[in-house]
């Protein structure tokens, strides 16, 4: 009697350690990726938001300045718009931050000296690049991706007068909450190179380069979560499962034991 007790002790909690990982991942939810062909953010009117921070420690502030051009047609020179210079090194450096948008056509922007009134005779472009990104911020907890790849790039030791290029190849994302509601963003992969450029005068025009293309291939993470009917199924079949291998081994144990009752009967006759 007590080893029949014992058994369906251990069937209840084997029940219930089952029932609590089903409910665990039906509560949870998974996200599924796709990849495919298309433009995602067709209201975006054509336009990627970028946001740029990035630090010249040796670069005066009046120095700097943010050019865009691309495919289009679009050339810039100083762009100011929703941007901001933050003198560093009591003055002898800049921190630049810059929101701006860019046409989804290959092309680049670049922070440089092209927009200054009178040009450095030797422009310093080491820098530190805090943040590139692309699109709507994406926090995630399961999604890891490089939407800010350039983060931490350290280019201090390089050459002052070198320039620098980073090639990014852009990778359309979008993000689906259990909501239906979707989010925009941008991941892109990047390389790099750094040389020495003259203009055509003969002298050293340093920039920091950021050239790009877009990928015609989109990802797209989507949140889903269990179907209720699965889970109930789930747990019906734990619940009958348990009790049809405990029902086998009752009948084992059970008829082990009258086996066992009736040797033992024959031996004392």
């Amino acid at each position: 009697m007590p080893f029949f007790f014992f058994l369906s002790v251990c069937c209840c909690l084997f029940i219930l350690f089952l029932f609590l990982s089903e409910l665990t991942g039906f509560i949870a939810t998974e996200i599924v990726n796709e990849l495919y062909v298309d433009d995602p953010d067709k209201d975006s009117g054509g336009k990627i938001e970028v946001n740029l921070n990035i630090s010249l420690p040796n670069l005066h502030c009046e120095l700097v300045g943010l050019d865009i051009q691309d495919e289009m047609g679009r050339h810039e020179v100083g762009h100011i718009d929703n941007s901001m210079k933050i003198p560093l090194n009591n003055g002898d450096g800049c921190r630049f931050e810059g929101h701006f948008s860019i046409n989804k056509v290959p092309g680049n922007f670049h922070v440089s000296t092209h927009s200054a009134t009178a040009q450095p005779q030797n422009p310093d472009m080491t820098h530190i690049i805090h943040k590139l990104s692309f699109g709507d911020k994406l926090q995630v907890q399961n999604v890891h991706g490089a939407f800010n790849a350039l983060e931490g790039a350290d280019k201090l030791s390089s050459n002052p007068l070198a320039s620098h290029d980073y090639i990014l190849k852009i990778v359309p994302t979008v993000y689906e909450d259990m909501s239906g509601k979707q989010r925009y963003s941008y991941q892109y992969t990047v390389a790099n190179k750094e040389y020495v450029a003259y203009s055509h005068t003969g002298r050293i025009i340093p920039a920091i380069w950021f050239r790009y293309d877009l990928s015609p291939i989109t990802v797209k993470y989507t949140e889903r979560r269990q179907p209720l009917y699965r889970f109930i199924t789930s747990i019906c079949a734990i619940i009958g499962g348990t009790f049809t291998v405990a029902g086998i081994l009752d009948s084992c144990i059970f008829t082990a034991s009258e086996a066992w009752k009736k040797i033992q009967l024959g031996k004392m006759q």
